[in-house]
C-alpha cells in the first residue's frame, strides 16, 4: 500500500478513503461512519430496520459522492408507497452530511412481522418506488438526476443495477450497519470500473471479477470494526492487486438549515395560509433534518411580509 504504509497515518472513522488498485486501475472508495451516523440517528426515534436503513444510505451517500467531482449538494433520496415513505440523505462538497426518513409504525411493524424474523427487503420497507440521485451545483452548472427503481432486496443491490443498466458503469457495492452501544456505525467498500478502463480484453474481465471476488470476502463486522483501521483493512483485502491510497476526505454532521431559509419560504406563501397555521400566536417549524424548532411570532410574520 504505497502511501498509507508511508505516512504511517491510521486512518480514522468519518473519512472517506479513495483507493486504487494497481494492477487493474480499479478504482474505490472505503468509509466507515461512527460519530456521522450516531449523531443523525440519535435525534430521531428511529425503529431498528428504518435506522439501519439509514445508516446504510448515510455510507453510501459518502461513498458514491465521493466518486465524484462537484461543488454543491449530492443527494439520495428513496421514496415509496410502503411503510418507509421517504428517506434522504445528502451530502456538500465540503462534507457535511444529514439524513432523515418518514415511515408508518403500524405498516412497519406489519412488514417485520411478515419477515418472518429475516431482515424486511428493500421492496417490503418501500413498497412500489424509486431511489434518485442528484448532483445539484446550483445556478452555475446543469442539475444531474437518475432515477432506478427499488427492486432490488438492497439498496446495494438497487445501486448496482442502475450503474450497469444505465451508465454501463460496473460496481461493487457492500453496505454495513449496526448498533454500537447507544449509538450507531455504518460502512460502505464501492469499487468501480470506468467504461474507459474497461477495454474488453479478458485479463480486463478476470480482474474484474477478482476484484468483486475480493470485495465479496469482506465481512459486515470488519467494516464495523473500530478496532480494524481501514487501510489494514484494504491491505488485508488487495494487497496482492497493489493499493494506492489518496488523501481522504472527512465527513461530519451539519444541517443546513436555518432561519432566514425558512423566512424566504414563509415569505413565498400567502399570508391567510400562514395565519391557519399559529398555535399559540405564532408558526412553528421543525427541520425534518436535525429537529431543530424554529418560531415565528406576530412580530416575525409582520418583518416577513413588510413591503
Amino acid at each position: 500500500m504505497p502511501e498509507g504504509d508511508r505516512t504511517g497515518r491510521r486512518l480514522e472513522a468519518d473519512q472517506v478513503q479513495p483507493f486504487l488498485l494497481e494492477s487493474s486501475d480499479i478504482r474505490g472508495r472505503l468509509l466507515r461512519l461512527e460519530r456521522v451516523s450516531s449523531e443523525i440517528l440519535r435525534r430521531h426515534d428511529y425503529p431498528d430496520p428504518v435506522a439501519q436503513l439509514l445508516a446504510e444510505m448515510l455510507a453510501l451517500c459518502g461513498g458514491l459522492s465521493a466518486m465524484l467531482k462537484y461543488e454543491g449538494i449530492f443527494t439520495l433520496q428513496a421514496s415509496g408507497d410502503g411503510p418507509i415513505r421517504v428517506m434522504v440523505v445528502d451530502v456538500t462538497s465540503e462534507g457535511a452530511m444529514r439524513g432523515y426518513a418518514g415511515f408508518d409504525r403500524e405498516r412497519l411493524a406489519q412488514a417485520v412481522t411478515d419477515a418472518g424474523g429475516d431482515r424486511p427487503t428493500v421492496p417490503a420497507l418501500f413498497g412500489k418506488g424509486s431511489l434518485a440521485f442528484t448532483v445539484d451545483q446550483g445556478d452555475y452548472s446543469d442539475r444531474y438526476q437518475g432515477i432506478v427503481a427499488l427492486d432490488g432486496d438492497t439498496l446495494a443491490d438497487c445501486l448496482q443495477h442502475y450503474f450497469m443498466q444505465s451508465e454501463q458503469l460496473q460496481s461493487g457495492i457492500v453496505l454495513a450497519a449496526g448498533r454500537r452501544g447507544d449509538g450507531w456505525v455504518s460502512a460502505a467498500l464501492v469499487l468501480q470500473r470506468l467504461p474507459e478502463e474497461s477495454v474488453g480484453e479478458i485479463d480486463d474481465e478476470d480482474d474484474w471479477r477478482r476484484a468483486m471476488v475480493l470485495q465479496a470476502s469482506c465481512r459486515p463486522d470488519e467494516l464495523l470494526d473500530d478496532g480494524l483501521p481501514l487501510n489494514d483493512l484494504l491491505y488485508r483485502l488487495f494487497h496482492e492487486e497493489g493499493v494506492r491510497v489518496f488523501e481522504p476526505r472527512p465527513l461530519v454532521e451539519a444541517c443546513r438549515c436555518s432561519g432566514e431559509r425558512l423566512e424566504a419560504v414563509l415569505g413565498a406563501m400567502p399570508r391567510p395560509e400562514i395565519e391557519e397555521l399559529k398555535i399559540d400566536g405564532a408558526v412553528e417549524v421543525t427541520c425534518e433534518f436535525c429537529t431543530r424548532v424554529y418560531r415565528f411570532d406576530e412580530d416575525d410574520l409582520e418583518r416577513i411580509y413588510a413591503p
